[in-house]
């Protein structure tokens, strides 16, 4: 994945606004490039795991969909490393070849770090990298 300065500042922005909370979204994907960023309610209000309005999220997916774009996910882990929680692994096997990017602010700098994650539980690490826009 990879991420200009501006969606990276805008992502750190709702992972710290939302904390102690879990943050969560969609990002739009042209490629491996984001190309927007959708911000979520996370309805379960909880540091622990989100929820998020499936009749806010079905038009967002068509959305992006429709644009020729692929969907990820992304959420923050306000207390843990931003590596897949069981939680976040159960929760993956309903999104088959879906990009999940992890927002960690529980180290002294903010990280993050994206992940296939498949219907079996494997996680696979993927690579972020920045492009200075």
């Amino acid at each position: 994945m990879v991420i200009g300065d501006g969606p990276r500042e805008r992502l750190l922005d709702h992972a710290r606004a939302e904390a102690p909370n879990e943050c969560c979204g969609l990002i739009a994907l042209d490629g491996d490039r984001v190309v927007g960023l959708h911000p979520l309610e996370n309805l379960a209000a909880s540091p622990m795991r989100f929820e998020v309005d499936g009749a806010r999220l079905a038009p967002l997916l068509l959305e992006i969909e429709d644009s020729g774009q692929r969907p990820a996910i992304y959420h923050s882990h306000t207390r843990s490393e931003p590596y897949p929680s069981q939680t976040d692994i159960n929760f993956a096997r309903f999104w088959p070849g879906t990009e999940w990017l992890i927002i960690g602010l529980a180290g002294p700098a903010p990280e993050l770090r994206s992940f296939m994650i498949d219907a079996d539980g494997t996680v696979e690490e993927q690579p972020v990298s920045g492009d200075g826009a």
